[in-house]
């Protein structure tokens, strides 16, 4: 089925700036990852997670490339996108302990 207008406008409008803020999350989280030691990970987990968020960033990169060559006409099953999502949450909460015992030592 092609989208009428006012949802392919309406996809444009949402999607683009979504993929990026995706891309902007994972790109933070990968940078978190791979420059620190998480004490409260094991390796094997902070690898697991690192690899979530790689795997995370190619697919949404993906998904970027075919909205610019389908001129803006692809869009993204809501699976993914809540599985991106929970990965960011994730990410998220990781960051925010890591801060925290960071502030708890340097405090």
């Amino acid at each position: 089925m092609i989208p009428s207008n006012s949802e392919s406008d309406l996809l444009k409008s949402l999607l683009e700036p979504l993929l990026d803020d995706f891309q902007y999350w994972f790109e933070r989280s990968r940078t978190l990852l791979e420059e620190n030691e998480i004490a409260f990970m094991d390796s094997e987990q902070q690898a697991d997670l690192l690899a979530r968020v790689l795997s995370a960033q190619q697919e949404v990169a993906t998904v970027q490339s075919l909205f610019k060559l389908t001129d803006k006409q692809v869009g993204v099953d809501t699976a993914v996108m809540a599985s991106w999502h929970r990965l960011v949450h994730e990410c998220w909460q990781v960051a925010h302990r890591f801060r925290q015992e960071q502030a708890s030592w340097g405090g």
